[in-house]
């Protein structure tokens, strides 16, 4: 079993949810790029515990974001070649985002994937440059979400709507 599914078996034992996010998820709407891990959103705090890891079976680096911070956290788990960045977030579009998700079915079992908005929207909100060219990508495969994306926008920092504005 590949440790992004074991991550994924593991949160959803304990209840939780998780979804594929980043190059990951933007391969399964159809924008092509070059990733070295599988990164997955989830708003499960529990997963920064050191009983999550061990659940997985593997150690995990654990990461709390600051009591400012968007971010709750984040964990990296590494098995050989294989690396996982398990995001925790704490907005409610970010859980929306998780509910949202989509299961898709793969030769190695199956994996839920955030909707193409969704995306979008968390690329806005990471806000690089690499993730605005990510944005451009999708919507220009996809330019039937825009509408979608305008009206998901309002939990977003007001950076990351003026970022849509923009592009």
């Amino acid at each position: 079993m590949s440790l992004s599914a074991r991550i994924m078996a593991a949160l959803e034992a304990q209840g939780g949810k998780g979804a594929l996010i980043g190059g990951g998820a933007l391969a399964f709407h159809g924008v092509a790029r070059a990733t070295l891990d599988a990164d997955f959103l989830t708003t499960d705090a529990f997963v920064l515990e050191p009983a999550f890891a061990e659940a997985v079976g593997v150690a995990g680096d654990e990461r709390r974001g600051d009591p400012d911070d968007p971010l709750v956290g984040i964990v990296r788990f590494t098995d050989g070649d294989e690396v996982v960045d398990l995001i925790v977030g704490d907005a409610g579009w970010m859980k929306a985002a998780v509910e949202r998700a989509s299961l898709h079915q793969l030769s190695s079992g199956s994996v839920r994937v955030v909707e193409a908005p969704d995306l979008v929207l968390l690329k806005l909100y990471a806000g690089g440059l690499q993730d605005f060219l990510d944005v451009r990508l999708l919507v220009a495969a996809h330019p039937e979400i825009a509408p979608t994306v305008e009206k998901r926008l309002g939990g977003l920092p007001s950076e990351a709507r003026q970022a849509w504005s923009r592009l």
